[in-house]
């Protein structure tokens, strides 16, 4: 049986099935989905947890000496396999597939995996498994689903953010699902449940380096080339990987890339900053940058962004800051930009 993580909870309050896949490369909802299975787990009785990791020589036989095994300390056993790769191979595929055709009613079995592809999805040890237990695939939230995602963890705090607070928080952690939930406690921890503000989150979050990147792209956004030179300066001195900056200028120039050929198309600058979902108080900076290149300046910078991505890998000659330094100056003037050949 499927299940999504969200009805995992309503699923463990009726029953505890014999098999829990869980499978997901998000690791907060991989934890909470596994910390679910084993609190229920020790409610049924499953007082001992047996946790095998599958590595490089793993043997396989041990699933099965583990569940037919009996315990001195515990009627039940929760038997936990951990399989990073989500790759059981051969050995681990037949191991699988045995251990659901004769396992010992008592235990209940956690198979914890990374990613899995979607071929796993018709092998026989992904279908026995699923015949007899509950398979959770977990999928990061994208984009558009993450302001709902942030605001339901709000509320669980008894929290309620507007709009745009949600919008910036979600920028400011998209794709790391562990840094909103901690970034979520402390703003529960600084002001408390009720209602949170925009104002407040770029307080809360002004303080980390990491987010100093943002900071970055609005000053290289208004064209401030002095303090783009200090911050990026900044960012370098307190260790900083030139790929997460990279990254916030890549995701910004994109975005206006798309805007630009929208604007060429025949759309208004508003209906392009509409489209796009930009907050109220970023559209005076992105509509200011939006002026200053059309579409094929946007290209041509995303050009070089793709060339300095190189080099960050090794694939290319050049010094990555120094490249970073010329993409944020060319993005905030566009003399610069044209004269580059």
């Amino acid at each position: 049986m499927k299940l999504p993580p969200q009805q995992l909870l309503r699923h463990l309050q009726q029953q505890l099935a014999p098999v829990y896949f869980v499978t997901g490369d998000e690791p907060l909802l991989v934890q909470e989905s596994c910390d679910a299975v084993r609190g229920k787990a020790r409610e049924a009785g499953c007082e001992e947890r047996v946790v095998m990791h599958v590595e490089a020589g793993f043997d396989w036989n041990r699933l099965q000496q583990e569940s037919s095994a009996l315990s001195l300390f515990a009627r039940r056993r929760l038997l936990e396999v951990r399989l990073p790769s989500g790759k059981p191979g051969d050995a681990g595929s037949k191991a699988l597939q045995a251990y659901t055709r004769d396992y010992a009613r008592d235990n209940v079995l956690l198979l914890i995996a990374g990613k899995i592809e979607a071929s796993a999805r018709n092998s026989r040890w992904y279908k026995a498994l699923d015949s007899i237990g509950v398979v959770v695939q977990i999928w990061p939230p994208g984009a558009q689903q993450l302001s709902g995602w942030i605001s339901q963890r709000m509320a669980r705090l008894g929290m309620k953010a507007e709009q745009d607070a949600l919008t910036l928080l979600g920028e400011r952690v998209e794709g790391n699902l562990l840094a909103a939930d901690q970034e979520i406690e402390k703003l529960h921890m600084w002001h408390g449940p009720g209602a949170v503000t925009v104002d407040e989150v770029m307080a809360a979050v002004a303080d980390s380096a990491r987010y100093d990147v943002f900071g970055l792209v609005d000053c290289t956004l208004a064209g401030d080339e002095i303090r783009i030179v200090r911050v990026l300066a900044g960012l370098r001195a307190e260790g900083v990987e030139p790929a997460v900056v990279l990254w916030a200028l890549l995701r910004e120039i994109r975005a206006l890339a798309g805007m630009a050929a929208e604007v060429r198309h025949g759309n208004t600058a508003a209906q392009a900053l509409a489209r796009h979902h930009v907050w109220e108080k970023r559209k005076a900076l992105v509509a200011k940058a939006l002026r200053r290149h059309d579409d094929s300046g946007w290209l041509r910078l995303l050009q070089k962004a793709t060339r300095i991505d190189r080099i960050i890998k090794g694939l290319g000659a050049g010094n990555p800051w120094d490249e970073l330094l010329q993409l944020c100056l060319q993005m905030a003037d566009r003399a610069r930009l044209r004269a580059v050949p």
